[in-house]
């Protein structure tokens, strides 16, 4: 049985940061899920990478420079798990009106209601709301 112990680190927050094959699209992807653009990253006139914000939550993307290879898989083994306070119901037709297939309409389960998609590079990203107890 798994036991909750005080951790040494107390956080205030994590950026993940996905590499991606088109950043273009990602940008679009993740703006149709409701984040903004907060900053971007360029050299020489060339977009390298943005910091997404969604309420108090960040997400970095960054332009794959194919250093490790064109065809590398990403988004295995790699679940965004985005709490929030907002109508998951409303945030998930938000969602399909821009374009985004839901991989999971909106369910409950784990005592939360969410819905799941799969971001343009296979990263699943589930969207949730606690269920009210």
């Amino acid at each position: 049985m798994a036991t909750t112990t005080e951790s040494v680190l107390q956080a205030k927050g994590i950026a993940p940061s996905l590499t991606v094959d088109d950043l273009d699209r990602s940008i679009r992807f993740y703006e149709g899920l409701g984040f903004a653009l907060e900053d971007r990253w360029e050299d020489g006139g060339k977009l390298l990478g943005v910091m997404l914000r969604a309420g108090d939550a960040h997400l970095g993307l960054s332009q794959d420079d194919w250093k490790k290879g064109k065809n590398r898989v990403k988004g295995l083994g790699l679940r965004l798990w985005i709490s929030t306070n907002q109508d998951t119901d409303e945030l998930a037709k938000r969602a399909k009106a821009a374009g985004i297939i839901l991989t999971r309409e909106p369910y409950d389960e784990w005592g939360s209601h969410a819905f799941d998609v799969i971001d343009p590079d296979g990263f699943l990203v589930t969207i949730s709301k606690d269920s009210p107890k």
